[in-house]
């Protein structure tokens, strides 16, 4: 099936290892020309290796901070002299770091807002001229399924992921008219460094073993697994895709049917 992403040109943030590198690495899959960005320049340069070593396709690599704001513009100008335009933005950050209302000071507050929410705001801005000018684009944001159920021990990631959920919201509604679709894609459990480092830190203070605590939270999941970042990836592509020219301003989970929403 071709998913008409054959020669475009996407922007992948957080993309060095896990889910962002899966989704730059399906893009390749597809023909994408892909821009890949973190802020470990070592691991970046050797995902941009792998990527394009196994797709053969273009790959830049440009070494940023989201939080940065002249590193959010950098990004997108070497992607624009490289390639001419944009096609398709994937946002994507780390988590902020866990805890309890009571834990979190002014300053916590701010890094969070920076971290996922004004780095959103940011790479957006930049690539709407271009995205404009080439007649259309798309922009996924990549978020977490506690903007549906909040998770326990995580006040800020349920208090600005959902920030970024009314942003985008807004925006496919503004920008419908300019031919630029944006959604929104809700991971579950996925086994990324993040996970396994947040089930560890819990066994520990359990006096579990990780296994222990995978097989429980495996049970929990309907599909009977923790998915992998290409799952995720998976996901992004089809929406990145002209199959699914038609769809805007929604909000999908990834999660093996965790949540028990309905909507």
């Amino acid at each position: 099936m071709d998913l008409g992403l054959k020669g475009k040109v996407a922007i992948v943030a957080a993309s060095s290892k896990g889910m962002g590198k899966a989704t730059a690495m399906a893009l390749a899959a597809e023909g994408s020309r892909v821009t890949v960005l973190a802020r470990d320049e070592a691991q970046l340069r050797r995902a941009a290796e792998e990527i394009r070593g196994r797709h053969g396709v273009e790959v830049l690599a440009v070494p940023a901070d989201v939080t940065h704001a002249d590193d959010v513009k950098r990004v997108v100008r070497e992607t624009v002299e490289r390639w001419g335009t944009v096609h398709v933005l994937v946002n994507n950050a780390g988590g902020p770091p866990g805890g309890v209302f009571d834990d979190m000071d002014d300053a916590k507050w701010q890094s969070a807002y920076e971290l996922n929410l004004l780095s959103t705001i940011r790479l957006v801005r930049e690539v709407l001229p271009h995205m404009r000018k080439a007649g259309g684009g798309v922009i996924i944001n990549l978020q977490s399924t506690s903007v549906k159920v909040p998770l326990d021990n995580l006040i800020l990631s349920n208090t600005i992921r959902s920030g970024v959920i009314g942003l985008a919201k807004s925006l496919s509604l503004e920008l419908a008219k300019d031919g630029i679709r944006v959604n929104n894609v809700l991971p579950g459990a996925i086994m990324t460094d993040r996970l396994r480092q947040m089930v560890g830190l819990r066994a520990q203070k359990l006096g579990k073993t990780f296994e222990e605590l995978q097989r429980a939270r495996e049970a929990e999941i309907p599909l009977g697994r923790i998915g992998e970042p290409e799952d995720v990836a998976n996901m992004i592509v089809f929406l990145a895709s002209d199959r699914a020219r038609y769809v805007t301003g929604v909000t999908v989970q990834v999660d093996g049917g965790l949540v028990r929403s309905m909507l």
